[in-house]
């Protein structure tokens, strides 16, 4: 990757290496409004009807990238790339003109969040540098591949956490957030969203010296560096392809919300699945709405492992499983806080024990919005799993140990807005 006069380049260090790059920004001229053009992530965009509202806010909104539309995998992936190059031909997308590492602020629901933007050189698991925590499904892995093999782009930043030690990046941040931002917009949800450009020499050389000292989580994205990881080693020749678009937050400054991602099983009614658990845990029914049943879900959780099943207008909550059926049913060579875990007892006890459900996409769909979870199984006559999210501290403490998580396990947030800003790997 070419950042050459950056003093940024001259650092070599074991740790996390934010390289800066000519960022991909939407012509407000050109669009409605930045908030129409934007996106949640593509993973969180799981409803037909909400794909279709964000392609009706703009003609130009981002999901025409992110998920074009088309009847096979390789025509939509062409599609995006053709919509791409129309967009930067008619000046709907330009480059910034300098390499940037990119301030970005996310503002609402009580929330203030400040992290920096940037290409950064990718390593494996094994480096110990870049830690995942779940597993990843090679179907998704391929379908982001190829999508990003015919853009040649980087479309939607990963989000990983860092603990900073207050020095470097957080004074850099501190200072550029007191500028005028390149943009501002508020999206639908009711959060502000501001971008800062870095270019100053000195400025980037403290944001990697102290970026050199330390390693990230992937909060959110495990799918997109599975992605960039084996991009790069599709080329052999070092170069725009051994970096990948991230947002860094150091969440010693800025903690994130950590939320559970919830199941839907398409094929299994309710009154199935609550026949088929029998007496392996207890069965419990909760009353509506879905707040109080969500209250009640977190105070089971609070004594170990607990699950709301939803979908035939009302709650059941399972708890206080069969403590031989875990031991038959939960592998015993991982610690005991992954065996532990909601997510390990869902699907190795109840998915792939109990009800016996392949974890592949036409059985098992992962949801991260908990209304959407419940209305989507009621239409379909299926069971939602809704589930308790995880503490940060558990996630970390096992990417540490190299455990990962089974995946889909947690969502944190807010997560970065996608089309402020993309990286085009033909401008590195």
């Amino acid at each position: 990757m070419n950042t050459s006069g950056h003093a940024a380049d001259d650092v070599r260090a074991p740790g996390l290496r934010l390289s800066p790059f000519r960022g991909l920004r939407y012509v407000p001229e050109r669009v409605g409004s930045l908030a129409a053009v934007t996106s949640p992530p593509y993973d969180v965009v799981v409803r037909p009807d909400g794909l279709l509202e964000l392609e009706s806010a703009d003609p130009h909104n981002i999901v025409r990238l992110i998920l074009p539309q088309a009847i096979t995998a390789g025509t939509r992936h062409r599609k995006a790339a053709v919509t791409l190059d129309r967009w930067l031909a008619d000046g709907v997308l330009a480059p910034d003109p300098d390499p940037a590492i990119y301030v970005y602020e996310q503002r609402g629901d009580g929330i203030l969040q400040r992290g920096l933007i940037g290409a950064l050189e990718l390593s494996t698991p094994a480096e110990g540098i870049v830690l995942p925590h779940e597993d990843v499904m090679p179907h998704v892995v391929e379908d982001r591949a190829d999508l990003m093999r015919t853009t040649a782009a980087n479309l939607e930043p990963l989000l990983l956490t860092y603990r900073g030690d207050g020095d470097g990046a957080g004074a850099v941040v501190d200072r550029v957030v007191q500028r005028e931002p390149l943009l501002t917009t508020t999206t639908e949800d009711g959060f502000q969203h501001r971008l800062w450009a870095v270019t100053n020499p000195a400025d980037l050389t403290a944001v990697a010296t102290e970026l050199a000292r330390h390693q990230a989580l992937i909060a959110d994205g495990h799918h997109r560096w599975a992605t960039y990881l084996r991009l790069r080693d599709e080329h052999t020749v070092p170069g725009p392809w051994n970096y990948g678009l991230v947002l860094l937050i150091d969440t010693a400054r800025y903690p994130l919300r950590v939320r559970a991602i919830h199941r839907l099983l398409g094929r299994l009614p309710v009154a199935d699945a609550l026949a088929a658990v029998g007496d392996a845990f207890r069965v419990t029914r909760v009353e509506g709405p879905l707040a109080a049943a969500q209250e009640a879900l977190a105070a089971a959780s609070a004594e170990g492992n607990a699950f709301l099943l939803a979908g035939d207008g009302t709650y059941h909550l399972l708890d206080r499983p069969d403590p031989a059926l875990l031991a038959r049913t939960v592998r015993t060579d991982r610690p005991e806080a992954w065996r532990t875990l909601d997510a390990t007892v869902l699907h190795a006890t109840l998915l792939d024990h109990v009800w016996g459900i392949p974890d592949a996409p036409e059985d098992i769909s992962y949801i991260h919005d908990t209304r959407a979870a419940v209305e989507q199984a009621e239409r379909r006559g299926g069971t939602a799993v809704l589930m308790h999210p995880v503490k940060e501290e558990v996630v970390r403490d096992l990417a540490r140990q190299g455990v990962t998580m089974p995946r889909k396990s947690t969502s944190f947030g807010p997560k970065p807005a996608t089309g402020l800003v993309l990286r085009s790997l033909a401008l590195d």
